[in-house]
């Protein structure tokens, strides 16, 4: 039996972070599997960090990514560029992930080819096509045209089924970001950055912070941030650590709201590794990150999620995550009921993590070789890990 041609393709840091294990894993079987790399590059610098850390060189880089970008933009030239590179590596099967431009543009590339379509990290949905903006019905479109569904939770299932995707078809793996994190968090990790450096020195209760969502630009990111002013006003025992989106519209609020407040240290958008295990630093996390989601919990952080909706209801579920919204009295009240009250802290930050237990990478696999004949019974299924 021929070794069968899979090709992952991703354009971002998310995508990165959760598919180079993938790839990895696939690795390990030389004798059934030949894995092909793709990217995009949609996400430039952010990208190659993540490549870098896990020692992978794309085999195909359309190198896409151009100053002020649009939608329109990022989807026209990732589909015409995979064209090429369909055509010329010819995979059996193709791999996508999550809810990215790219990854619509890849699966549509795919079923113009007429290969067939993996799509990792799927039936993650919010019911609300605008909320998160593209990102939602970037899912459901993949999903549409996904002929292998590896769904990271049994909610994640049950949405799919709702919507008549054979259950065949869908295979619960786990998430592969703490695959991720279980090869990237380290106790004696040393930070290269100064600010952080002091920021952990000052032996304050760490509040880690992210905020780079389009529909939170604005008057909404302004309300988190005097929030956040309010809490550390409040609280002289705790700082807040804040790695700043280079997105010129976070950043003019950002300084605007934050610069040289006591305590709160502004640093520079974080590498991978670095950020993971400044995660697992933390004591509390507020962001309006999807991905954060589910990292923080696997690390025994609280989050509060900056967000009205969420694709990710089984941390709501579990206790591990609270959705707050942007509104000024329900992020600075929240916040400082974690900082207030140890049962209530305790609460979130020892909750069963619903997201993985290392080893959805194993499963996917596991389900790919399975279904090309390779295996003879498909993975167990993940049922949940602390």
């Amino acid at each position: 039996m021929k070794k069968l041609k899979v090709m992952t393709v991703f354009g971002t840091r998310p995508e990165a972070i959760k598919m180079c294990p993938l790839v990895l894993e696939m690795r390990k079987h030389p004798d059934y599997i030949e894995p092909i790399v793709a990217v995009t590059a949609q996400h430039r610098e952010m990208l190659d960090q993540v490549l870098r850390l896990f020692a992978i060189e794309p085999d195909y880089d359309l190198n896409i990514m151009t100053s002020g970008q649009t939608l329109y933009d990022v989807t026209v030239k990732a589909l015409l560029g995979l064209k090429d590179v369909i055509e010329k590596a010819r995979p059996d099967l193709i791999l996508v992930h999550g809810d990215t431009t790219t990854t619509f543009a890849g699966s549509l590339a795919a079923y113009y080819a007429q290969i067939k379509l993996g799509h990792v990290e799927a039936g993650l949905r919010t019911g609300n096509k605008f909320s998160p903006y593209p990102e939602e019905m970037n899912r459901k479109l993949t999903g549409a045209l996904a002929d292998f569904h590896f769904a990271p939770t049994a909610v994640s299932r049950e949405n799919l089924l709702k919507e008549n995707v054979p259950g065949g078809s869908i295979f619960v793996t786990g998430n592969t970001v703490i695959d991720a994190l279980n090869t990237t968090v380290q106790k004696d990790f040393v930070f290269d950055d100064p600010v952080i450096r002091k920021a952990l020195d000052s032996g304050k209760r760490l509040i880690l912070m992210t905020t780079h969502r389009r529909e939170n630009l604005g008057e909404p990111m302004r309300q988190v941030y005097r929030a956040l002013k309010f809490v550390l006003e409040r609280h002289p025992e705790a700082a807040a650590i804040f790695p700043v989106h280079k997105n010129p519209k976070v950043r003019e609020v950002v300084w605007e709201e934050l610069a040289g407040i006591d305590r709160v240290y502004l640093t520079e958008p974080m590498d991978y590794e670095p950020f993971a295990n400044l995660m697992g630093r933390a004591d509390i996390v507020l962001t309006d990150s999807g991905g954060i989601q589910e990292e923080a919990p696997a690390l025994g952080k609280p989050v509060l999620v900056l967000r009205d909706t969420t694709e990710r209801p089984e941390a709501v579920t579990a206790g591990t995550v609270r959705l707050t919204g942007t509104g000024y009295d329900a992020v600075k009240d929240e916040t400082c009921r974690l900082l207030e009250d140890n049962g209530y802290y305790r609460s979130m930050a020892e909750a069963v993590n619903p997201y993985g237990d290392g080893h959805a990478c194993e499963r996917i696999v596991g389900a790919v070789l399975w279904a090309n004949g390779f295996l003879a019974a498909p993975p167990e299924e993940f049922k949940g890990s602390r």
